[in-house]
């Protein structure tokens, strides 16, 4: 009789709801004191950082962005995204969501866990969303203490974007939270890589190393001459896609197929987490890892899904070479320097002009024409060419430019003088950045000829 009681008791006893445990677990990660020193340096160190940087008379004018640094307030949380896409995001990732499950193992406390919720299912859902809750308080702690320190030390000010067109303030504003947002689909991605890796390896220290070890692979294949469809194929490339959002229209194809992918990588990889989750068991305290199982559950339909995005973005954009190609490079070597050389102008207070006047463009070689004429690298050189109204001579500029396997280049004026041979331009109101000197552009890789 007393058994029978007994077991009544524990059928009715009532799970805990998602909600409490979710506010659970908040309490935990929180409580953490690395969770919390996060969360302070993410919502402070950017803004000192930026403000620091736009006092200074040098600039890292080798990150994207950051030669405007002192121009406009919009270029600091681009510089600190450039920034937090290679390292700060892996890593919060990794501190995050990839210690959320193997702390218990290390803590032998999921029996406690178990019998207190009474749900695998529960848990993990709890678990999960926990994470996802703190990842984005740290990701907005970093895009709004960039732009807080942007705008207090230099001004809303408009934006030079990547061919050379000014973005007025409240553009600017909103293609940098674009950007922002863009980039939290690959942080996703990485943060469910994380769950995968602290379900599947349990207390190893490899699961807290996944997603930045995950995230450097991907940086290094997208350093390598790989086809345009393996890159996509990729959720790291969601990170340097933003880049789009700033030319003039922008290119939007690559960065929504960087998102898509970043997000089925982030279903994915938590799908193949809870069913580990559920497998396990829970009853072996020397639990040490999936094993095998981790390896055919959650690496290789992982490998499957790339293989498979990769045909599909193969078969659906011109994206079998490089994409980095002679007349895609002049065209855009030609359109920044039509814009910048405008700039330039005003500066100057000489008698205003438009593109259609000028009439710009380039002839682009790389290698001296020894080689073929695509591909990235540091050996492409371009003469500009341009008229003036009233002037029977076009002017000529030339350029040496570095162009990444991103399609993102770096043009280094080598004369005239007079157009781009100096950083500064002596103007009625004093010294001034030349904007024709150095200037960044950006390649649109999937554009046809």
């Amino acid at each position: 009789m007393t058994a029978t009681v007994a077991d009544d008791k524990v059928v009715s006893a009532r799970r805990v709801p998602v909600s409490r445990g979710y506010r659970f677990e908040l309490v935990k990660l929180v409580s953490q004191w690395r969770i919390r020193l996060l969360v302070l340096a993410c919502w402070i160190a950017p803004a000192l950082f930026v403000a620091g940087v736009g006092q200074q008379s040098t600039l890292p004018s080798d990150t994207l962005f950051g030669r405007w640094m002192h121009a406009t307030g919009w270029a600091g949380p681009l510089v600190m995204l450039g920034f937090a896409g290679t390292y700060a995001l892996p890593l919060l990732s990794s501190v995050v969501a990839g210690d959320v499950f193997a702390a218990e193992d290390r803590l032998g406390t999921w029996r406690y866990l178990l019998v207190a919720v009474r749900s695998p299912r529960r848990i993990f859902v709890a678990k999960s969303l926990a994470s996802l809750s703190v990842i984005l308080l740290l990701v907005a702690g970093l895009a709004v203490s960039g732009a807080a320190g942007g705008l207090v030390s230099v001004g809303n000010q408009p934006l030079v974007g990547l061919d050379g067109h000014l973005l007025a303030p409240g553009d600017a504003a909103g293609r940098v939270l674009l950007a922002w947002a863009a980039a939290l689909a690959p942080t996703l991605a990485l943060a469910a890589i994380g769950l995968l890796g602290s379900v599947a390896l349990g207390r190893s220290p490899m699961g807290l190393l996944l997603p930045p070890i995950v995230a450097l692979a991907m940086s290094v294949a997208q350093m390598l001459p790989l086809p345009v469809a393996v890159r996509l194929a990729l959720p790291g490339y969601a990170f340097i896609a933003w880049n789009g959002l700033f030319t003039s229209p922008a290119q939007i194809a690559p960065l929504l197929i960087g998102v898509a992918v970043s997000l089925v990588w982030a279903v994915l990889a938590t799908v193949l987490a809870y069913l580990l989750f559920l497998r396990r068991d829970f009853t072996n305290l020397a639990y040490d890892g999936a094993g095998r199982r981790a390896i055919t559950v959650g690496l290789l339909p992982l490998a499957a899904l790339t293989a498979g995005t990769v045909a599909v973005v193969a078969v659906a954009t011109p994206s079998t070479g490089s994409g980095i190609e002679q007349d895609k490079v002049q065209r855009s070597v030609a359109t920044a320097f039509a814009h910048l050389y405008r700039m330039q102008t005003r500066q100057l207070h000489r008698p205003a002009v438009t593109e259609a006047q000028l009439r710009s463009s380039a002839a682009c070689t790389k290698s001296d024409g020894q080689a073929a004429q695509e591909g990235a690298g540091n050996d492409w050189r371009c003469v500009v060419t341009w008229d003036l109204p009233g002037v029977p001579v076009p002017g000529t500029a030339v350029y040496q430019l570095d162009i990444t396997s991103d399609g993102r280049f770096v043009a280094d004026g080598d004369g005239p003088k007079e157009v781009n041979g100096y950083f500064l331009l002596r103007t009625s109101t004093g010294d001034a950045p030349n904007p024709l000197w150095q200037f960044d552009g950006n390649v649109e890789l999937l554009t046809p000829h």
